[in-house]
C-alpha cells in the first residue's frame, strides 16, 4: 500500500494516542472525528477503519452502518450546533488521504453565498490562523461523544 495519512491517523487513535477531536466515536467499522484543517465547527468526517479506497470496496456491514452513522452525527450537529442542515460529501481524492472518508458539514443559515454547496470545501485546509481552534473542536467532540454514545467497538448493528 502507498503511503496514506488517513492508515496513520487511525494507528494512532488504536494507540490511544489521538486527542480528543480526532477520536470522537470508534465503532468497528467507522471512527468519527474532526477535521482539524478546517474554518467551520462541526466539520466531521467519518472515516473507514480500514484501508478501502473505493465505496464500491466497502464490506456489507460497513455500508450498512454508514447510513444511520451520517443521520446520527447530521442529528447531533443540528442539536449542538443547530445548524439548518448538514452537507454529506464523498471524494477521497487527497494525494494523502485517498482512504474512504465521509464529510459531514454543518450548514449554517448565515454561510455566505461563495460556500454554499460545493463552495464550502474552500472553507477546508485553510490557513492555521482561520482554523477551528483545538479547544473548541475538543469541546464539541466531548458533547458529541454523549450523542453519539451508542456508537462503540460492542455495538453488534455495526459489524
Amino acid at each position: 500500500m502507498t503511503e496514506c495519512r488517513t492508515c496513520e491517523l487511525l494507528a494512532r487513535r488504536d494507540a490511544g494516542d489521538a486527542p480528543v477531536w480526532d477520536s470522537i466515536v470508534r465503532s468497528r467499522a467507522w471512527d468519527v472525528v474532526h477535521c482539524d484543517s478546517t474554518a467551520i465547527l462541526g466539520w466531521i468526517v467519518l472515516v473507514v477503519r480500514r484501508h478501502v479506497p473505493a465505496v464500491a470496496e466497502l464490506t456489507d456491514d460497513e455500508a450498512a452502518a454508514l447510513g444511520p452513522l451520517v443521520r446520527d452525527v447530521s442529528r447531533a450537529l443540528h442539536d449542538l450546533l443547530h445548524c439548518q442542515k448538514t452537507y454529506v460529501a464523498q471524494f477521497a481524492e487527497s494525494t494523502v488521504h485517498r482512504h474512504v472518508h465521509v464529510h459531514v458539514v454543518p450548514k449554517d443559515a448565515c454561510l455566505p453565498e461563495q460556500y454554499l454547496g460545493p463552495g464550502v470545501f474552500q472553507l477546508l485546509g485553510v490557513p492555521e490562523e482561520e482554523r477551528v481552534p483545538e479547544q473548541e473542536m475538543n469541546q464539541l467532540a466531548t458533547r458529541l461523544r454523549t450523542l453519539l454514545s451508542g456508537y462503540s467497538d460492542e455495538q453488534t448493528s455495526l459489524g
